[in-house]
């Protein structure tokens, strides 16, 4: 496989950014069930692992569609949205309840930027500014999230 065909791969997480609307929610749906496949094998430990591989790798891949489309945060690119989700789920075993609200609250937060997320998405350029916003959206979803697996006394 050629790096651009790799990349592209990559940054539209096999394709699911290539689907028709909302790229984004469609790339968080299909983080779901590799998040929860990741937890199985090697719990949050190796779901924070991949996390981070997929963010360091997205930066790369990003970079490179970003350049081939011309676009500086082109719509298929989704591999922000797996790396945010996956990062969302982090502090959380998995569930379906959970894994259902930490999607709809990380896609919350990945449209509504909160600060810092607004700022890095305004300010910082090239796949790592395609990367961090969702990052930084996922921290806040995270943590409401965590929050609300406390108020249902779901375990972590």
């Amino acid at each position: 496989m050629t790096p651009p065909a790799l990349s592209t791969l990559l940054a539209t997480w096999f394709g699911a950014g290539l689907l028709p609307r909302a790229p984004g929610t469609w790339g968080s749906a299909a983080a779901l069930p590799f998040a929860w496949g990741l937890h199985a094998l090697g719990g949050a430990a190796l779901l924070g692992l991949a996390t981070v591989a997929v963010f360091v790798v997205g930066v790369w891949a990003a970079r490179c569609y970003a350049a081939r489309d011309g676009h500086s945060d082109p719509g298929p690119v989704v591999i922000d949205e797996v790396a945010g989700q996956w990062a969302t789920l982090l502090p959380v075993a998995p569930d379906p309840l959970l894994y259902a609200a930490g999607f709809v609250l990380f896609r919350i937060a990945d449209i509504a930027k909160p600060w810092p997320a607004s700022w890095a998405d305004r300010h910082v350029k090239g796949g790592l500014g395609i990367m961090l916003d969702d990052i930084l959206a996922a921290s806040y979803a995270a943590a409401a999230l965590f929050g609300l697996a406390y108020l249902l006394e779901i375990a972590p």
